[in-house]
């Protein structure tokens, strides 16, 4: 199998890795021991949208735990620019944080309900001034109009609370509170899977502008790879903790060469019409 990031090496201006995942394994014990990762190595490059796909249980959301630092692999290494995270003590971590930020797949149980928006959105911008003890702070009301902006939400929003919102809404919050920092990276786990279908495209295309209009690296994470192939340019298929095939979307969708992720395509509804 190939990796599902690695450009063709006869490429002259090929870029540096952004992240760098060699062998990572994540071991839960108990008195039923779960690999819920399994010896996974995959490379993240910048501006890329790597899609990682599987069903429930395939081990995406710990890999993707991982990469952000909110739990720690049994075995294996990270690295983000070069620089290991693996057993980094957490107010080391400043370089992942202020680089790497998540949208989770549920707004309402990622947004604090007693918080107004505008607090929750400028939220990691104050969390970044007190890691750098900053003496003079970043405008988070100018940063907070911008970000209400770019994700179609007027400026009144930020006096409001979370559940004066419709659940795209909530969504929309939760990716503008993601973007406030200016991250490099944005992993989005699962975004769209908890809204109506009649939001989703709208989510899904609000995603790929901004990824396109701010330069960002994606990783996105979901069990529909019809949801990835609209957002991602290249895809990771997840079984039992591995990638078991991986390569472009394209190549993917076309020419799939495992089993699994044969029928994972064959479960994509599709609309018949009557004559």
């Amino acid at each position: 199998m190939s990796d599902p990031s690695t450009p063709d090496p006869s490429t002259p201006d090929d870029p540096a890795p952004v992240y760098a995942v060699r062998d990572l394994t994540r071991v839960y014990p108990g008195s039923r021991t779960v690999v819920a990762v399994d010896n996974v190595s995959l490379t993240v490059r910048r501006g890329q949208r790597l899609g990682i796909v599987g069903e429930s249980g395939s081990g995406k959301s710990t890999l993707i735990r991982m990469l952000a630092a909110l739990d720690r692999p049994t075995a294996g290494d990270i690295r983000l620019h070069g620089r290991s995270i693996i057993g980094v003590p957490e107010r080391r971590l400043g370089f992942l944080r202020s680089a790497v930020q998540l949208v989770f797949q549920d707004p309402r149980s990622s947004l604090d309900p007693r918080m107004r928006v505008g607090d929750i959105i400028t939220e990691p911008l104050r969390s970044r001034m007190m890691r750098h003890r900053s003496d003079v702070p970043d405008d988070h009301a100018a940063r907070l109009t911008e970000v209400l902006e770019a994700v179609g939400l007027p400026a009144d929003s930020a006096r409001r609370f979370p559940h004066e919102f419709s659940g795209g809404q909530r969504q929309r919050i939760a990716i503008a509170r993601a973007l406030a920092p200016r991250p490099e990276v944005l992993i989005a786990d699962e975004p769209v899977s908890a809204l109506d279908v009649s939001v989703r495209a709208q989510v899904l295309n609000l995603l790929n502008d901004l990824v396109d209009r701010m330069g960002l690296t994606m990783i996105f994470v979901s069990h529909d790879l019809l949801v990835v192939r609209h957002v991602c340019d290249s895809v990771a298929v997840m079984r039992g903790g591995r990638i078991v095939e991986a390569g472009t979307t394209e190549q993917v969708y076309q020419r799939p060469q495992e089993p699994y992720t044969q029928a994972l395509l064959a479960a994509i509804p599709t609309i018949r019409f009557e004559r």
